[in-house]
């Protein structure tokens, strides 16, 4: 199945008024997706509507709102308390998160760091939003910019996927 953006670009509508956007200024545009490891669904389609038109993409919560910086079970005052973060998660992501923290130990990195380094390999991203609220959560970030995952453990990161409904847009 063709993503919805290659069958738009192959097939565009013109209608009057409307005009192309000039190609000076196609750099000049954000586009705020949410990528994070246990939901990807837009990567799919945003990502590469992004990199056909030259649209920067900066996801938001690449950390899933702190669930890819510990375990699935230690629980947070966030994670308590975080009735928007619970609609997006569920359990059917912990072996997502038990992936992400078992690279992590490998390599003896945070799981953050792991987590940003994932989200920094996709094609089309420029820079995710971080929310550093902590000094040690800016250097994950920064760290995170010169570790590269390898083949297999990016595989191992991504064979536990699900596919999410929609959520978080009401």
């Amino acid at each position: 199945e063709e993503p919805f953006f290659v069958l738009a670009t192959q097939n565009p509508i013109e209608q009057e008024g409307t005009y192309p956007l000039p190609e000076a200024q196609k750099d000049r545009f954000i586009f705020h997706v949410r990528v994070d490891y246990p939901s990807r669904e837009q990567e799919r389609e945003m990502l590469p509507l992004c990199i056909d038109q030259g649209i920067g993409a900066i996801p938001w919560s690449p950390l899933a709102r702190v669930r890819l910086t510990r375990s699935w079970t230690e629980e947070t005052s966030r994670s308590q308390n975080d009735e928007f973060g619970s609609s997006l998660y569920t359990d059917d992501d912990r072996p997502i998160v038990d992936a992400l923290i078992d690279v992590a130990g490998q390599r003896g990195v945070a799981p953050a760091q792991v987590a940003l380094a994932w989200v920094l390999s996709k094609p089309g991203i420029d820079s995710p939003i971080v929310g550093a609220t902590k000094a040690q959560h800016l250097a994950d970030a920064v760290a995170a910019i010169d570790l590269r995952l390898d083949f297999s453990e990016i595989e191992a990161l991504e064979k536990n996927y699900k596919p999410h409904g929609v959520a978080g847009y009401r």
